[in-house]
């Protein structure tokens, strides 16, 4: 019988890999990877998709006003700024449990540079922002007629 020797070192070793990868998974299943990001208290969802005329984002800022929101695009870059305050109807040691988020935010977007920057349109209706980015002309799809001979 062979005797071996312990290491308590291989352990930790291995202990440490297992949080590494406990770790490394969260951060993959973070919501938004790959945009800058100024985190406040809270960071509003958007639901980003495209369609042959435009590409539309979707921002959910329940409780916002749209006085409170800033939507600015400059260098094909989207930024959306708000601020969601604090209701004072109820005085703070009445609370027992506070869960709703509230602060400012601050979300950018980079856009491609088939965006007609100068004609974007944003509405806000029931605590949801629509941000319309028109295509300019050229990006738009084309259909091509084939002919039979």
């Amino acid at each position: 019988m062979a005797l071996i020797r312990w290491d308590p070192f291989r352990e930790m070793s291995a202990l440490q890999e297992r949080m590494n990868r406990l770790f490394s998974d969260v951060r993959a299943q973070a919501p938004v990877r790959g945009e800058e990001i100024v985190q406040g208290a809270w960071i509003p969802a958007v639901d980003i998709f495209e369609t042959n005329e435009a590409i539309v984002l979707k921002a959910e800022l329940p409780g916002i006003t749209a006085q409170d929101i800033s939507v600015e695009v400059k260098d094909n870059t989207l930024t959306l700024k708000g601020e969601k305050k604090f209701e004072k109807e109820v005085k703070e040691e009445n609370y027992h449990r506070v869960e709703r988020s509230y602060g400012s935010f601050q979300r950018a977007f980079t856009l491609p540079g088939t965006i007609h920057q100068e004609k974007v349109k944003a509405k806000f209706k029931d605590g949801i922002l629509e941000i319309i980015l028109p295509k300019v002309e050229e990006a738009k799809p084309k259909q091509v007629k084939v002919e039979i001979s």
